[in-house]
């Protein structure tokens, strides 16, 4: 799979460019199976156009390998442009090259073992907060909360703001997620308008509490004290715009994907309770007196298998995509200069050969004994991979577990009938009824 010289020779791979335009934008957005579809129709590499793009999806532990090892030689990251626009110019994700990974060496800082490490007693804390209301109300509707859970954690982290999902940045921040992948139509009635509108408000937010926390002596030991103290390789600090737009950026990351993984745990182990009760059973034999400990964390081995299995069978994103910089091929088919290559993460994970019997919930593959994960290159990426895996897994997937830990020792739950369970895949999957739950 090397660029060929003769390359033109090679066919486009199969597929339907759609409606002039919008092309399958639509469908894509709207058809949680869009992709079996097409994969069944063409096979796992096929074009298409989304988001105004001739965009080729490459699907599988190969595809993944070669887009990820050659990023900036064939390909770079890319958005849609509603995405772009909504996430700033200045953004960490939408930057390729050298100032791409010079600005992601400085936002990783927040995310070291020690910085980890500082976060557990407020993580606990804030769970335990949102636990024993859960126990008062009985009877909810839980997506809404979670999303509340989640802002509330990464907001106090982040950028030590408390409470913040009863503030009129949650509200903004509701806005502006429902434009970041939409048509970038600007009118003040489309999804994009009003995200617009909204991220204009955020950054004025934003911009107080930074400027507030310039003008104190001490910064916070959070992810803005971090930024606040950083130098690029000139020695120069971070424009204000510019943290603004990280912050951002990574009160996006702390958030949206993350309220969908936990949703979905809790929805598998209302579905599972075969699995619920070993989750418990760890729990109860680790004798956890808070605040929990990383030493604790690190034993909560069956707990590791379920998240990871949690991940694998709704990873909270479908996939990525990147730009071609230059033509190559791949499969016996020509990938053309200035189109887009989407790869897919959900469909990764349904390969058969390193999944059997996919659409089973099945914590077991990731035992010490199959270890599924480690079967190939790629073939579980349920946080991307390469030089643009997701900045704050780490982060993820300690906020995962002491959720779990903590709600799993508390409650119980059962789901409540007559509701919609289907996915609503776009940006990150959740129940269509917002999971309605009744707790104990």
């Amino acid at each position: 799979m090397t660029q060929l010289q003769n390359a033109k020779l090679l066919p486009l791979p199969p597929g339907d460019i759609g409606l002039p335009l919008i092309g399958e934008t639509l469908n894509f957005l709207f058809d949680p199976d869009f992709a079996k579809k097409k994969v069944r129709k063409y096979g796992q590499v096929y074009k298409t156009n989304i988001f105004g793009n001739n965009t080729v999806t490459m699907i599988g532990a190969e595809a993944n390998q070669f887009l990820f090892l050659n990023e900036n030689k064939y390909v770079v990251s890319t958005w849609p442009k509603s995405t772009r626009i909504l996430l700033g110019q200045l953004s960490l994700a939408v930057k390729n090259g050298n100032f791409h990974t010079s600005r992601r060496k400085l936002l990783a800082q927040a995310f070291q073992p020690r910085a980890l490490s500082n976060y557990i007693p407020k993580m606990v804390d804030i769970t335990q907060q949102y636990v024993e209301k859960w126990l008062q109300t009985k009877e909810l509707t839980w997506y809404p909360e979670l999303r509340n859970y989640t802002f509330d954690v990464a907001c106090s982290l982040l950028i030590s703001i408390e409470n913040a999902s009863e503030t009129k940045l949650a509200s903004y921040f509701e806005t502006w997620c429902k434009g970041l992948f939409t048509l970038p139509i600007n009118l003040p009635w489309t999804n994009f308008g009003k995200a617009l509108e909204c991220r204009q408000k955020m950054l004025q937010e934003i911009e107080t509490i930074i400027i507030n926390r310039q003008q104190q002596p001490n910064h916070k030991n959070d992810a803005l004290g971090i930024l606040l103290d950083a130098k690029d390789e000139e020695g120069n600090s971070l424009s204000l715009e510019e943290l603004k737009d990280q912050i951002l950026l990574l009160l996006f990351a702390g958030h949206e994907t993350l309220t969908s993984a936990i949703s979905s745990f809790v929805l598998l182990m209302a579905q599972h309770p075969d699995i619920f009760k070993k989750v418990k059973k760890e729990q109860e034999k680790l004798n956890i007196s808070e605040p929990i400990t990383p030493e604790q964390l690190k034993e909560m081995t069956y707990l590791e298998q379920v998240l990871k299995e949690v991940l694998r069978l709704i990873p909270p994103v479908g996939g990525g995509l990147r730009k071609v910089i230059q033509e190559f091929d791949f499969q016996g088919y020509r990938i053309p200069k200035d189109w887009t290559v989407q790869y897919q993460i959900a469909q990764t994970h349904q390969e058969t050969d390193t999944f059997p019997d996919y659409n089973t919930f099945d914590p077991e593959r990731f035992s010490p004994e199959n270890m599924a994960d480690k079967q190939k290159n790629f073939c579980y990426i349920p946080f991307g991979g390469g030089l643009r895996e997701c900045l704050g897994k780490e982060f993820a997937r300690l906020e995962m577990k002491i959720f779990a830990s903590v709600l799993v020792r508390n409650c119980h739950w059962q789901l409540l009938p007559d509701q919609n369970l289907e996915m609503i895949t776009i940006p990150s999957p959740r129940p269509r009824d917002g999971l309605k739950v009744k707790i104990v």
